[in-house]
C-alpha cells in the first residue's frame, strides 16, 4: 500500500511557483538602465511613471545640469494628467506645486540648499504625507530627510543629445511601481513604433 505522507525534504524543498516568484522579484529589484536619445524619449518615461503612480510616492532625482530631469517632470506631469507647459524648474522657489491632474504633484529643487537649517525651512518633509506625488530635483542635497521608500532615478550625459537613465528601488511600494512602469513604457513604446517607425530608438539593460 502506497503511503500518502509526504518526505519532509518535500515539505520544505521550495516548489516551481515559489521559486518563480522569487526570481520575479529578485529581477524587479535590479536596477533598470536605459538610453534616451531624445528629449521625447525622456519624456515618454516620465509619462510612463506618471500614469502608474498611485499617490504618496516620492521620487529622488540626481544628475548633473542639462542631464534631463525637469523634462522627465514634465513627462511625469503629463502621465498624471497635468500639463506639462505649466511645469518649470523651481530651482529659486524650491517648491512648486500642480493640483490639475489626477494625484496632487510637488516639483522640488533643492540646488540651492546649503544646510540642513535651509533644508528644514523648505518644510519639505511636510509633503511626505497623504496622497501628493513627490519628485525632488538635487535629491543629493537632501537624502537624510527622504522617505526611506522611494524611487531614485539618475540621469547622466551620453552624448551630445542622449543620456543614460537609471531607476532604483529602495522599498517594496517603489519596486512596484519600477515594475509597473516598465510594462507602460514598453506598451507606449509598441504603439509609437506601430505608427511611427523609427521615431524613438531604445536601448534597455537589465543587468546589476
Amino acid at each position: 500500500m502506497r503511503s500518502n505522507r509526504r518526505k519532509r525534504s518535500d515539505l520544505t524543498r521550495p516548489t516551481k511557483a515559489k521559486l518563480l516568484v522569487v526570481r520575479r522579484h529578485a529581477a524587479s529589484s535590479l536596477p533598470w538602465r536605459l538610453v534616451s536619445v531624445s528629449r521625447q524619449h525622456t519624456d515618454r518615461l516620465g509619462q510612463a511613471i506618471g500614469r502608474v503612480l498611485r499617490g504618496g510616492e516620492s521620487i529622488a532625482l540626481f544628475g548633473p545640469l542639462g542631464a534631463g530631469k525637469t523634462t522627465l517632470v514634465r513627462g511625469i506631469a503629463q502621465g498624471l494628467g497635468a500639463s506639462p507647459a505649466t511645469v518649470t524648474s523651481p530651482t529659486f522657489v524650491v517648491i512648486h506645486e500642480y493640483d490639475q491632474g489626477r494625484l496632487p504633484l510637488a516639483h522640488m529643487d533643492l540646488y540651492r540648499i546649503r544646510s540642513p537649517h535651509d533644508l528644514e525651512s523648505t518644510g519639505l518633509i511636510e509633503y511626505f504625507s497623504g496622497q501628493t506625488v513627490t519628485v525632488i530635483e538635487w535629491a543629493d542635497k537632501g537624502l537624510a530627510a527622504l522617505p526611506q521608500d522611494r524611487i531614485e532615478i539618475i540621469l547622466n550625459h551620453r552624448a551630445i543629445r542622449s543620456r543614460t537613465i537609471q531607476l532604483r528601488a529602495t522599498g517594496p511600494t517603489s519596486n512596484e511601481i519600477i515594475a509597473l512602469t516598465r510594462t507602460q513604457y514598453r506598451k507606449t513604446g509598441r504603439v509609437l513604433r506601430g505608427s511611427s517607425p523609427g521615431t524613438l530608438s531604445e536601448k534597455e539593460t537589465s543587468r546589476p
